[in-house]
């Protein structure tokens, strides 16, 4: 991955933070990482625990997004949410996976999440 691709991931995870906590969510995890991957975001949201993943792109060139999140990138973040769970001895009423998406496309103007 590119300096300047990581910066634009950088920038568009500061913003799912600000959206979430605009929004009521407590982040209480950001890049968690284990052998098997990363989470980029978790936070509760009453007695609910939400597993984010942010995706953001320069353009769209190559789709929105939220496509790049494949079925096997879902099986994939189930795993590594269970895991963390396991690891922290967390508990939660229900969980759920979001994806955050954001892009600043030639097409459009701003970011979007």
């Amino acid at each position: 991955m590119t300096k300047r691709n990581q910066a634009v991931g950088a920038y568009g995870e500061r913003c799912a933070v600000r959206h979430l906590i605009e929004a009521g969510l407590r982040p209480v995890a950001r890049n968690w990482r284990c052998p098997n991957g990363e989470i980029d975001i978790i936070a509760w949201e009453g007695g609910v625990l939400a597993f984010c993943e942010v995706k953001t792109r320069r353009t769209d060139d190559f789709g929105s997004p939220a496509e790049a999140v494949v079925p096997a990138k879902a099986r994939r973040l189930r795993g590594l949410a269970a895991r963390w769970l396991a690891e922290t001895g967390t508990t939660a009423d229900e969980v759920r996976f979001d994806v955050l998406a954001a892009s600043r496309s030639r097409r459009r103007s701003g970011w979007r999440s």
